[in-house]
């Protein structure tokens, strides 16, 4: 038992400064990390504005809303599905940056989403990294 303590010494030590290195901080990445959350004031919403390596890391991707006689079409993956049964996209007003927006889908057929309220026909909705997206707005894995 006595020669495995400097071992477990060591690894104590050392296994800290391995992870860290491994997270490879980044310096195209902010201070503040890899994700700026700001809320929206009057609302339960927040804006995620990423840096361009969360993005990339993330394989973020978008697609344009599409319009669809009086309703609007947006892929399947873009849905996302509240815990309380809300159904929401995150729009992109401008690149890397994403507020969640209530839609109400009317049906899916196959990997389209068509909506009977939802963003303008043109608008970017996020359709990879959606949950990442939820969990930087929500707090989750902090």
């Amino acid at each position: 038992m006595r020669h495995r303590i400097p071992w477990i010494i060591a690894i104590a030590i050392v296994l800290p400064l391995l992870l860290t290195a491994c997270g490879g901080g980044s310096s195209s990445e902010s201070a503040s990390g890899p994700a700026t959350i700001e809320e929206i004031e009057g609302t339960d919403l927040s804006r995620i504005t990423l840096t361009a390596k969360a993005a990339e890391r993330l394989d973020i991707q978008t697609a344009a809303v599409e319009k669809n006689g009086a309703g609007k079409v947006i892929p399947y993956s873009a849905l996302l599905y509240s815990p309380t049964g809300e159904t929401w996209a995150y729009v992109s007003s401008k690149p890397l940056t994403f507020v969640r927006e209530a839609i109400v889908v009317d049906r899916i057929d196959g990997n389209k989403a068509f909506l009977t309220k939802g963003p303008a026909a043109g608008v970017k909705v996020a359709t990879v990294g959606v949950a990442e997206l939820y969990g930087a707005e929500s707090g989750l894995g902090e």
